[in-house]
């Protein structure tokens, strides 16, 4: 006798919902991938963006950087203007020409401030604006180094008849030092009261060189009340340089001395508080600045 047989009966709804889930399946596996490389795709525009970003700033930076760069040699060339103007007056003054009226120095010195350039705040300015007001600038300055030009070409011309001039002009320091009292009004370190200082201290160790800052004869040489050892040099044209509280003195009178040349050491004779040079320039009789007439 036979084993049975036994029959399985399949439900009917199984079949279907196997399908459906299958199908199921695969479609989550594909939304999931998909969103996967949608999300990649996005994190690598979001990286890309973001060197873009990194490389425009620095670019910004470092156009900063060279505004403010630009700026400050603008800043340089106008100061550099104003002093060659400033040393221009004081040749016209030196050798008793017409003033200048070409405006070699009609601008206003100084512009714009290196610490307003600060990248911090420059972000929010209008750089086409900065850049515009920079150019103009630069055009104030080639015609302002174009005026200057001619100007010293007409000084140039007119100072080829006044040699004689310029060599009996007391244009440069008689010491290297510092200047402890300054010609014009001060208060007498002696009476404390209030007086005319007709000359410069001029304040070194003792024993400095003193040189003649122009060609001239010397007319004193010796010692002479409050002011001790003095020299005396007349240059002519008017102009006469005087040295007190001197060491020693290396000239006698009548000795003529070129620019440059030594003419006594410094010392502390006569009424002084302490080693300095008494230095004096005379224009026919009357005391005038010596700071007026120095070139270096």
């Amino acid at each position: 006798m036979g084993t049975p047989v036994r029959q399985t009966t399949i439900p009917r709804m199984l079949l279907p919902m196997t399908v459906l889930l299958f199908m199921g399946a695969a479609i989550a596996l594909y939304l999931g991938i998909s969103d996967y490389f949608r999300l990649k795709t996005e994190t690598m525009g979001v990286h890309s963006l973001r060197s873009t970003l990194q490389a425009q700033e620095e670019r910004v930076v470092q156009q900063q950087d060279q505004i403010v760069a630009f700026a400050q040699k603008i800043d340089a060339l106008k100061t550099q203007l104003a002093k060659l103007h400033s040393f221009e007056q004081k040749i016209r003054i030196i050798a008793n020409l017409e003033a200048s009226n070409d405006g070699s120095s009609m601008f206003g010195v100084g512009g714009s401030d290196p610490e307003d350039l600060d990248p911090a705040t420059m972000i929010e300015q209008d750089y086409l604006e900065l850049v515009r007001g920079m150019h103009a600038e630069i055009n104030e300055i080639d015609q302002a180094s174009h005026n200057q030009h001619n100007s010293f070409s007409s000084i140039f011309s007119q100072l080829k008849g006044k040699r004689n001039l310029l060599a009996a002009t007391p244009s440069i320091r008689p010491i290297k030092g510092w200047i402890s009292s300054s010609f014009g009004y001060r208060e007498s370190p002696f009476t404390g009261r209030r007086e005319f200082h007709r000359g410069l201290d001029i304040a070194t160790h003792a024993g400095s060189p003193i040189i003649s800052p122009a060609d001239g004869i010397v007319t004193f040489a010796g010692r002479k009340g409050l002011m001790g050892k003095m020299v005396t040099i007349e240059h002519g044209f008017g102009m006469v340089t005087r040295y007190g509280h001197v060491q020693k003195t290396l000239k006698k009178k009548g000795d003529r001395v070129k620019r440059g040349e030594t003419i006594a050491l410094v010392g502390n004779t006569g009424r002084s508080t302490g080693p300095h040079l008494h230095y004096e320039v005379r224009l026919n009789g009357v005391a005038v600045n010596p700071m007026n007439y120095f070139l270096n």
